[in-house]
Formats: structure tokens, sequence, C-alpha cells
């Protein structure tokens, strides 16, 4: 299917992607990793929940870790402009057939929980804890030193489905990977904040999630996380990378936590803000898409996501399959 034209004046604003929240089953080894190693920053802590955000980020959290007996992804955060986006965003996604409910979160305002097309929890908010900066203390920065959470990849049952309901709330293609023998799309990359991406959408058994990303300063830190990795007893938790993938020109390394939840850690891919940007289109079977320097991904990297909180997962029926590692 061809990709819809951009919506540039959608019914509500969304400002960019926000937060995740992540069921973990061993609380104090999801701290170790994402904060000892990775090096995201403690915000709140109590027995069951840690919430952390990243060294630019002045809202409260961008990933809260919650300690639950079995693995799964609770939601996916968005903020939007303003308070009325809110109210204009519950009115669309009721018009959509979805059911939207009002909540209480620690520390953010007024919170919009719905689905997606595909029962992915969302929610979105205008007002978040705002905390003082602590870009400039360079002596909290460890691990990676992420700097912000970047975007959500998600497996979806149908990428044409998922690029037309999040393009109606106003996301923008900016590079996708078509199956030449069906004229579906196959992954697509969608942004908000003027990235390459805020979400994207690979072909798989869905809704899951594939993984969240961080950005970082330099493909440096990654060289650094790798080093640190490898002799704290986390090697076996390096799944794909170093490289630079050939769709958004990003270098990446993909590492996963005890529970299989996975972590892209990113940085160097361009602007994309403009509004007649051209989305850029790659052929599925184009070794270069995946990795710029022709290295194929591993089949777990395809095959393997976290489950969201209340999604029914669905097969996907586009069986095209790119190149895999063997």
């Amino acid at each position: 299917m061809p990709i819809p034209a951009p919506n540039l004046y959608p019914p509500f604003n969304i400002v960019r992607l926000s937060h995740v929240e992540l069921s973990v089953t061993d609380l104090d080894w999801a701290r170790a990793f994402y904060v000892d190693t990775l090096g995201l920053q403690v915000t709140h802590e109590e027995s069951s929940s840690i919430y952390l955000r990243a060294m630019e980020e002045r809202g409260h959290h961008c990933v809260i870790l919650r300690k639950a007996p079995r693995a799964s992804v609770g939601v996916l955060g968005f903020k939007v402009w303003d308070e009325q986006d809110l109210d204009k965003a519950a009115e669309w996604f009721q018009a959509k057939g979805r059911g939207v409910e009002w909540i209480e979160r620690p520390f953010m305002g007024r919170v919009l929980r719905t689905t997606d097309l595909f029962g992915v929890p969302l929610e979105f908010y205008s007002k978040m804890d705002r905390l003082p900066p602590i870009h400039q203390k360079y002596k909290l920065y460890r691990g990676v030193r992420p700097l912000r959470i970047d975007h959500f990849n998600m497996f979806s049952p149908d990428v044409d489905a998922s690029v037309e309901f999040y393009g109606e709330m106003g996301f923008r293609v900016t590079e996708y990977t078509a199956d030449e023998e069906t004229g579906r799309t196959w992954a697509a990359w969608m942004h908000r904040k003027g990235g390459v991406h805020d979400v994207a959408f690979t072909n798989g058994t869905g809704p899951r999630l594939h993984h969240t990303a961080f950005w970082v300063p330099t493909p440096l830190s990654v060289i650094d996380l790798l080093d640190l990795m490898s002799t704290t007893g986390y090697v076996t938790n390096i799944e794909r990378g170093p490289g630079r993938h050939g769709i958004s020109n990003a270098f990446f390394l993909y590492i996963r936590d005890r529970d299989g939840h996975r972590t892209e850690i990113y940085c160097s891919d361009y602007q994309t803000c403009d509004p007649d940007l051209e989305p850029i289109k790659w052929d599925l079977k184009d070794p270069q898409r995946q990795t710029l320097w022709g290295a194929p991904a591993p089949r777990s990297w395809f095959e393997e996501g976290s489950v969201f909180d209340g999604a029914e997962l669905r097969e996907s029926k586009l069986k095209a399959q790119p190149i895999v590692a063997p």
C-alpha cells in the first residue's frame, strides 16, 4: 500500500514520546542494569517501583520500572501541547471506538489512558513534574551517558494499518521498508519531534514492544558501554551491534535485560522537521537497510519482543522475510 500523505493539521497536538513503564521480575537486578550500568538517573524509588530520567530531561521520568510476577510493558506515554489537546485526544479516541479513562499517576497532571487500534496501552498528558537540570553535572555521567529517550519500536501485525492510525494523529513517515512482491509496508518510521522517529513499526506477531531507544552523545559512548558490560557480567546481554543503520543513518547498539526488554542505544540520525520532507523508501531485500555496512540482524531481533498488558497477540499475515544472520 502507498504511504498516506502526512496529516499536518492533526486533531490534537502530540509534542513527542515521553515514557515507558516496564514490568520486571527482579527490581534489584533491573536497578543495577538501568542505573548503575546504563547510567539513567533515579528520580523516585520505593519497594515496588523505580522512576528514572536521562541526563538532558527536565520531566520527572522517562522510564518506570515496576516489580511484577511476569515481564511486560504497562504503557507507552506521550506528551501533548496543552490541556485542551488532552480533551481533543479523548474525543478522537472515543470516535475511533477506543475506550478512554482519566487516571491518577504520580508526578503527573491529568492523564488520559486509552489504546491504539491493536490494543497497545497509551497515555497522554500535558504536565509532568519538572526537575532541576542535571545535564552539566558531569560527575553523574556514567555508563552510556544517556541524554534522552528517543523512540519506541513496536511489532505490528499490520504495519500499513498502524501507519494509517498514527498518521491520523499527526505522526509523519520519514523512512519505510516496502515488500515489493505484495506492495505492502514491512516497516515504517514516524516522528513528531523532528528526528527520524518517535514511533516505528516492524512487521511481526503483535502488538509487542520491540525496543525503547535512548539518544547518546557520540558513538564512543557506545564503545564505553560495551567495554563496561563485557567486564562486569553483562556480555550475554549484548544482542546486536555496534553498527550503523542504513535506515535513519544512526549508530546503534541493542542490549537486553534479564526479562528480555530490549534497549537501543542510538545517535547520529538527522533532522526531519520540514513539513514537505519526502519519505525514503527501502527494499526489504536490500542488505544495507538493516546495517549500512551490510551485516544482517540476528533472528532474535525479528522474532522476540515484550508483550503489552491487556493486548491480544495477532499473527501477521505478511510473511515476507528480510535477510537474517545465520
